[in-house]
């Protein structure tokens, strides 16, 4: 197994409803562990930059303005084969096709308001990490 770094973010709508603390002990329970944390609001300039993959896509104005309607909360993952482990503890992205006991089949709402975010691959954790993160932000002492 590969040590690996993700990015997580807990969507506006789940931060809305106080289910950060319930999404962070679900991450720590699963045997990854949290490098840094903050709570931040995108503006939407900024929420366009980041979601600047999407931008052909027919929802990218509405993803855009959702997640800059509200705080969000922005996690950096480490441990062997995270972005896989984050991606499963996530569950599929519309929540009425993720599996029982995943995040966004228990607290996701909708495609959009599905709870979280996570990186699909190393490349994408890559670009995403520094957007919200800088080096002294990140507690690294155990990561190799």
């Amino acid at each position: 197994m590969a040590k690996e770094r993700t990015l997580g973010i807990i969507k506006p709508d789940a931060v809305g409803r106080n289910l950060s603390g319930e999404i962070l002990k679900r991450i720590e329970a699963s045997g990854l562990r949290i490098s840094a944390l903050k709570l931040i609001r995108l503006s939407h300039e900024q929420a366009e930059r980041f979601y600047e993959i999407h931008k052909a896509r027919p929802f990218y104005g509405s993803l855009c303005a959702y997640m800059s309607s509200g705080p969000i909360t922005v996690v950096l993952l480490e441990g062997d084969d995270a972005i896989s482990r984050w991606r499963e503890l996530m569950g599929a992205t519309d929540p009425l096709k993720a599996s029982p006991g995943t995040i966004r089949k228990d607290l996701g709402v909708d495609v959009e308001k599905n709870a979280v975010h996570g990186s699909d691959a190393p490349a994408t954790a890559a670009a995403e990490i520094p957007f919200f993160f800088s080096a002294v932000e990140i507690h690294d002492a155990d990561f190799k």
